[in-house]
């Protein structure tokens, strides 16, 4: 739908592009959730909005694993690759974990590397270089890896489409065994066994779980067949819960739904968190100066992209090392070397966005499809750029690093478009050396001279999934509220709906015809702002990354004129003092 009279406040087109429609949900179901379980009424009707009914409101509110952790057996292969695992621990084989660079690769590797250790496996990680390997398992590693005595391969948050690395490793003599939750074919590639939700030919209801959660599967099938085989009688069973945090954080990094048993995972993971039992997340909060309860955000914003920092731009295996560290001095020194990376990958961002920015702005969005592509791009860098392209202009991104006539390409997605299918279909249609992904990310590899046919391959592909002109962008809203509703009462009260993130958006609400009484621009280019409403209250509000945009533009330069201002409710804690903030979304003239 798209007239006005179905647009919050009239808001057809904001200052991101975006048009403003409301996610509110049955009033009654709202009013009914919030008496029968001592919620304000506006926490009941987000909860409605959300697809949270009477009978099941209990376990969302309080997402426990007791209620939500399905059987591990109910995956495909699971038990043949738990078997395996088993037999290898029993009998003293070594078992390699090959992980993936990223957080969620690193996060799986460190949660096996742990339960391995822990009942006296004997276990070594493999971490493949970004720059110089690329993605996934490549034969040359695995079958070093066979060399050095691994009688057994875990492939973590990768695997499930390489075909001729996995084809070479058994011909070497390697079982290998596929954790992955990656978009997969109809054609599974050679291994002992494949564990992965989203095969074609699995009916599981859970294939929004990141690797790590598919890992913690695993964990939870190998820890339940030692039990029975008495591998327990003589040392102590160990207590998976322990290793939440690990899942929690690559849950939240990799971006998948917080619903169904992720939200277990997350909810009960950062409880696990908070109690600094892992050295290594421990010293990355730290380092970061986390001085909170650490919550979703956390994870996403402050953990998540120093872990994922060596990948990107320095050394793959720091995060796995970092994450399995026996301990706090192990772990201190590593994780400052990933803060370093972390400030040098910021950098190399900024002037990789800059251009992708100037190119795609020199040329025509016509085709739903935002695409750059140059020689000298970091390809560490290109995923985070092509996220903030997305961002930017409310479309799937995608952003090549071109060197010696090949690229290295990653891609984002917005809700409505799956991108990591289009990417796999580009590859089978010969379009592509390699690719893969999810519906909300990707990433491929091609031949320079074959851009223009892929990019063609994609706009073709987004417009079948999201109609002419590409995805409409949307920003939902669960409400309206003035200044003096924003209070830290209801700030607090809306944490019950946590953990947010992908499938669970935090709450946003419109302030409706508010005025910027005051605004300047504060740290890496944000907008801070004092707003008042037609209450005659006050709300601090800021914007982050905001400056130089449109919407930084409009906070700084109304002098006074009526704003729609759209964003989230944070308690802001300084020195000991509560008061509440508002962190903007986005804005729009009053018309």
């Amino acid at each position: 739908m798209s007239d006005a009279a179905t647009a919050i406040l009239g808001v057809e087109r904001s200052a991101g592009g975006r048009r403003w429609r409301s996610r509110e949900g049955d009033a009654r179901l709202g009013l009914a959730l919030a008496q029968r379980y001592g919620l304000p009424e506006v926490v009941g009707r987000i909860m409605a909005a959300r697809g949270v009914g009477l009978e099941d409101a209990a376990v969302w509110l309080d997402p426990t694993l007791k209620a939500l952790l399905p059987d591990p057996s109910h995956l495909k292969d699971m038990d043949r690759a738990a078997e395996r695992i088993a037999r290898a621990v029993r009998s003293g084989e070594v078992i390699a974990i090959f992980g993936d660079y990223d957080v969620d690769g690193a996060t799986s590797t460190a949660l096996l590397l742990r339960l391995l250790e822990s009942v006296g496996g004997r276990v070594v990680t493999y971490i493949p270089d970004r720059m110089t390997e690329g993605y996934g398992p490549n034969a040359p590693a695995l079958l070093a890896l066979r060399r050095r005595g691994a009688a057994v391969a875990v492939t973590v948050d990768c695997g499930i489409t390489a075909f001729e690395p996995l084809e070479a490793a058994a011909e070497g003599g390697l079982d290998v065994l596929v954790v992955d939750h990656h978009v997969a074919e109809p054609r599974l590639p050679r291994a002992h066994a494949v564990v992965n939700p989203n095969r074609l030919d699995d009916d599981s209801p859970h294939g929004q779980m990141a690797a790590v959660g598919v890992a913690f599967l695993l964990a939870v099938a190998v820890n339940r067949l030692l039990r029975d085989a008495g591998w327990y009688a003589g040392r102590p069973e160990p207590d998976l819960r322990q290793w939440l945090d690990l899942v929690a954080l690559g849950t939240v990094c990799d971006v998948v739904p917080l619903t169904g048993v992720n939200r277990a995972f997350v909810a009960q993971g950062l409880k696990v968190m908070a109690q600094r039992g892992n050295p290594g997340i421990a010293a990355l909060a730290d380092v970061a100066r986390m001085s909170e309860a650490p919550e979703a955000w956390h994870a996403g914003f402050l953990l998540g992209p120093r872990v994922n920092a060596g990948g990107r731009v320095g050394e793959a295996p720091l995060g796995a090392a970092l994450l399995s560290a026996p301990d706090y001095a192990t772990a201190l020194p590593i994780a400052q070397r990933l803060d370093a990376w972390n400030t040098e990958r910021k950098g190399i961002e900024a002037v990789c966005l800059e251009a992708a920015i100037a190119q795609v702005e020199a040329g025509e969005l016509h085709d739903g499809l935002v695409y750059a592509a140059s020689e000298g791009w970091h390809a560490g860098v290109i995923g985070i750029v092509a996220g903030r392209l997305k961002e930017r202009y409310n479309r799937p991104a995608c952003v090549v690093a071109l060197e010696d006539g090949t690229g290295k390409g990653s891609g984002r997605s917005v809700s409505g478009v799956d991108l990591g299918s289009a990417v796999i279909a580009a590859r089978q249609e010969g379009l592509l050396v390699n690719g893969g992904g999810h519906a909300m990310a990707a990433g491929f590899t091609l031949s320079a001279d074959r851009q223009a046919d892929f990019r063609a391959f994609l706009a073709e592909r987004i417009m079948v999934q999201a109609g002419p002109g590409g995805p409409v962008a949307e920003l939902g809203l669960d409400g309206t509220l003035q200044p003096r509703g924003a209070t830290v009462e209801l700030a607090a009260s809306l944490q019950r709906l946590a953990p947010f993130g992908s499938g669970n958006r935090e709450p946003r609400f419109a302030l409706p015809a508010a005025r910027v009484v005051q605004a300047d621009i504060v740290g890496e280019d944000h907008v801070r702002c004092i707003l008042t409403g037609e209450d005659g209250g006050r709300l601090k509000a800021i914007a982050f990354r905001a400056g130089g945009r449109p919407l930084g533009q409009l906070l700084m330069q109304r002098g006074g004129l009526p704003l729609h201002i759209a964003g989230q409710l944070r308690v802001d804690r300084w020195q000991g003092r509560e008061s509440v903030q508002l962190i903007v979304d986005d804005a729009a003239a009053v018309t």
